[in-house]
This record gives structure tokens, sequence and C-alpha cells, in this order.
């Protein structure tokens, strides 16, 4: 008996979800048929796809193969079903939204809420490679992303622009001043995003072209963290401009070897791009409130 788009829909959606259970909830059915499902799909395929531990699910070699087509069969169930259910498919629903630029995503899935209330929305806050690997590996539908690779695969808009600054407290002698180079960090606590983050790697690079070490870095994992850091007197954060309402009250100062401008872009893999609710926030988080 041949595998049927039911059993890859299922793979597929307990690989996006990260359980069966989790999967079953999306599907609308129980969490049983989910895993006759796969099940039914291993044995045709003759293989293991899927390894369960405590941690979850992650996937085989033969499970990676697979995956690509299921997904892509998922979103092509979806947009199916979105056409069939009409205005119905987009009241009700869930997307997943993944991003390393919270400011962009948290004004987009704010404005996405007014108009989609009943909407169930995941939203996950990754550094750059993470997110960046989460969307190649098409485990979830959107992302607002720093720096986006080009890939022919993702649709992208370009939402937003901006330059990595240093975030000063306002009682630093640093704060007074209109530039800032990376001679000026040396003796002080860089605060910097998590190792795999685009920002770790801008400033590497930019230390190793002109010669700087610092004497003291601090990484946390996320920006809001890194403000309080710096709210609290543990050193001086670098970071995208305009990245958070919770850095008012710090001081934004460029940095003369950060002067690139970087692409925040909305991207979301092009058949899922066609799915009525990631194309709605596509087009929310690329309006003109979000420049």
């Amino acid at each position: 008996m041949r595998a049927n788009h039911h059993q890859f829909v299922a793979f597929a959606y307990v690989v996006r979800e990260g359980s069966f259970s989790a999967a079953a909830k999306r599907m609308g059915v129980t969490q049983s048929a989910v895993t006759q499902h796969v099940s039914k799909l291993e044995k045709q395929v003759g293989s293991q796809l899927l390894l369960r531990s405590r941690d979850g699910i992650s996937l085989t070699r033969t499970g990676q193969e697979f995956y690509d087509v299921a997904d892509r069969l998922a979103a092509l169930d979806s947009e199916i079903s979105e056409r069939l259910k009409g205005f119905e498919a987009m009241a009700r629903g869930h997307i997943k939204i993944i991003a390393n630029a919270p400011l962009p995503a948290l004004r987009a899935i704010s404005q996405f809420r007014k108009s989609f209330p009943d909407v169930e929305i995941e939203f996950g806050l990754h550094s750059w490679s993470t997110a960046t690997r989460l969307l190649l590996e098409r485990r979830a539908d959107v992302g607002l992303i720093t720096d986006p690779p080009k890939t022919d695969d993702w649709e992208r808009v370009t939402v937003q622009r901006a330059r990595y600054v240093a975030y000063v407290p306002p009682s630093s002698p640093l704060a007074d001043r209109s530039m800032l180079c990376l001679k000026d960090l040396e003796r002080e606590t860089v605060i910097l995003p998590e190792s795999g983050s685009l920002t770790e790697r801008v400033v590497r690079e930019a230390q190793l072209k002109h010669g700087v070490s610092f004497q003291r870095i601090i990484k946390m994992t996320t920006f809001p963290l890194m403000c309080e850091a710096v709210l609290q007197g543990a050193g001086i954060a670098v970071f995208l401009g305009n990245s958070g309402i919770i850095s008012r009250g710090l001081v934004e100062v460029p940095v003369s070897e950060l002067a690139k401008v970087h692409e925040i872009a909305v991207v979301a893999p092009k058949d899922r791009a066609r799915l009525r609710l990631v194309k709605a926030f596509i087009g929310i988080s690329a309006s003109s409130d979000f420049h």
C-alpha cells in the first residue's frame, strides 16, 4: 500500500510542532491518528524518520530528506483548505512567527492581532543563526530577520534598515558623544547577544579588522536583558539601533566602525507565503508604519 498525503502531512506537523500531541491539536485530530499516520509512513519508507526522546523529537537523516517534501505538501494542503473554507480560514487559524529583531516583529504582531484577534500566534525570539536555520528548515511560517540569506525559495520584503549602535547609560561620559569608535569601548564592559547572533559576528569582524580587543565581554540571551543590564550599570551594550522601547532611558550612540546599514526583512518560504494568514502578516509587516 502506498503512503498517502495524510501520512506526509501528519509527519510534517509533528516536526513543525515538536511533538505528536501538538501536531494532533494543530490538525484537529487525535494523537493516536497522528501516531498511526507517521508509523505507516515509516513502514512504507522502510526506515525510521523520527527519533523520540525525553527532550522531544528529532529527524533522522532519512527523515530530514523526507521532511522538505512533506512540509511542501502540508503547505499545499493548507492552501487548498483555505480556498475551500474562504474567510473562515483567516478568521481562525494559527501562525508561527520567529525573529531575531524584537521591535519590528512585536509591532507587526500587535497590528496583526488587531485584524485577526482569534488567530493563535506562536512567537519565538532567537539568535540570528537559529532563526535563519529554523526558516531554512521550514520550522516556522514567517520570520523577521536581519540581513537574511538570499535564497530563491523565500519570499522577502524589506521592512526596516538600521545600523549598530552602543546603548549607553545617561550617566556615562560617553553618552554626550556624537560618535564612538571601538577603541572607546576597550576599557568598558561590552554587552553582546549570545553566540550565534549576527551582532556578535559583525562586532568580532570589526574588532579583527581594526585591531581592537575588548577587555571584558558579557553575553546575554535577549535584547531586553541587555538593556536591563546597561540600566543596572553592568556595561555598554552593542545592538541594532531603534530595537525596542525597553531601551528608553538609554542613549544610542553610533559607532564609527559599525557604519554599515543592515536590512531587516520579513521572509517566508514561497509556498507558505501564499497562505492567507502568512500573506496578511507579510503585508502588515511591510506597511509604511514599520519603516
